[in-house]
């Protein structure tokens, strides 16, 4: 039902959410790389919900445990990936300016993520397989 539009859509929001970490590290007046290290949280964030997907049945029960702890996970994850900048940005690693691009590449990386859950993740027909 979703198509190529909105795969189109997503993949533009994560070109611009990567170009905002990249001009965190770039652009001449910040000059070091250390902002890149949020990939890892990026890469890390839709894992505990694929293993809880692929491991839960899919029952109509409101709480399911499996998926209620790979929540747990991926908010430790985001948190993580927003406070490592602020703690780089505090101890003079990077600066302000820094931290607030990468403050900017999460939240729209993160939301670009959330859409792809939201829009490819309810359907019948789709599978992780």
């Amino acid at each position: 039902i979703y198509g190529v539009k909105t795969l189109v859509g997503l993949s533009f929001s994560g070109a611009i959410g990567l170009t905002f970490l990249l001009l965190s590290c770039a652009l001449e007046q910040y000059g070091v790389y250390w902002p890149l290290f949020v990939l890892f949280f990026y890469v890390l964030s839709p894992i505990p919900t694929f293993i809880s997907r692929r491991l839960s049945d899919d029952s109509d029960v409101a709480s399911n445990a499996c998926r209620e702890l790979a929540y747990f996970f991926t908010t430790g994850i985001v948190v993580s990936a927003f406070a490592l900048p602020i703690i780089m940005a505090r101890v003079a690693v990077i600066q302000l300016g820094a931290c607030g691009l990468v403050m900017a590449a999460n939240v729209v990386i993160f939301l670009t993520i959330l859409s792809f859950f939201l829009v490819f993740g309810g359907g019948d027909d789709f599978s992780w397989e």
